[in-house]
């Protein structure tokens, strides 16, 4: 299954400044997150994305994009109507492909030489179906991220067949229909942020909102009942920006994995030497 075509969804009204935010890179520049988002895309093999904004934010959009823009298309979500809503916004776009879903107020570093958007890509390329990325996530941080329940791949340790889907289960319901052999107790496999879909989300998603408000956890959910998918547990770590202090960790875990860690370990030492003098 190639994917040639990427979504960002950055029109919540909590999120829509996220991704315009500037933050050092690995290498020492100075770039929006959405400029960082879109070079994890393109490295991956993907040139055309679609950016789902707010009316009357292309021109920051653009601006933040730099060199992406040229190949970005921007969507505006009319009507603040949810998130599953704003994925659909890009039906047109996507059309009849398969295509790649990120959050604009995510950012994601690799533990290892693959990006987690390649990582993903290349699963869903090998098992031909839809494939979500997910992380072990402690239950106390169930109320911010969709779950998934299944069971493992037999043969593989990051591999994982979805049954069920839940946007932000409490614990109790985690517990009863979430919980996936191998992990530790209080853990849950909860969404990364990134997920590789066939056309037919689309479709579930456009039935949704003539019956009333869509919600993407459930077309999941339905697309688990019905044919083959995925979550892969990413080797890697999503930084969640909109959070309570978000951007900072965001910003530490980018400089410690790039060219100037030395000189930011140093920093953070002397920081917390003066914090306790």
């Amino acid at each position: 299954m190639k994917v040639k075509k990427a979504v960002i969804t950055a029109a919540g009204k909590s999120q829509r400044t996220l991704p315009l935010q500037t933050l050092v890179d690995r290498d020492g520049a100075s770039r929006s997150a959405l400029a960082i988002l879109a070079d994890e895309i393109t490295a991956a093999g993907i040139e055309e994305i679609a950016v789902v904004i707010c009316p009357g934010d292309e021109a920051a959009y653009t601006e933040a994009a730099g060199p992406h823009a040229s190949h970005m298309r921007f969507i505006e979500q009319p009507e603040a109507l949810g998130y599953a809503h704003a994925v659909h916004c890009a039906a047109t776009f996507t059309g009849n492909d398969p295509f790649l879903l990120m959050v604009g107020d995510h950012l994601y570093l690799s533990r290892t030489e693959t990006s987690c958007a390649a990582q993903l890509l290349a699963t869903a390329a090998a098992e031909k179906c839809a494939v979500s990325a997910v992380q072990a996530t402690h239950e106390s941080k169930l109320p911010l991220y969709g779950a998934i329940g299944g069971r493992r791949l037999r043969g593989s340790d990051l591999l994982y067949q979805v049954e069920t889907v839940i946007e932000k289960p409490t614990p109790t319901e985690a517990e009863q229909k979430l919980v996936v052999p191998g992990l530790r107790a209080g853990n849950y496999l909860c969404f990364f942020g990134l997920h590789v879909l066939t056309p037919i989300v689309m479709e579930i998603l456009a039935r949704q909102l003539v019956e009333g408000r869509a919600d993407l956890s459930r077309a999941l959910s339905e697309i688990a009942r019905g044919e083959r998918y995925l979550a892969h547990e990413l080797q890697g770590r999503r930084h969640d920006i909109g959070v309570h202090y978000g951007l900072l960790t965001a910003q530490i875990a980018l400089g410690l994995a790039g060219s100037d860690r030395d000189e930011i370990l140093t920093n953070i030492v002397e920081l917390l030497a003066q914090s306790h003098a």
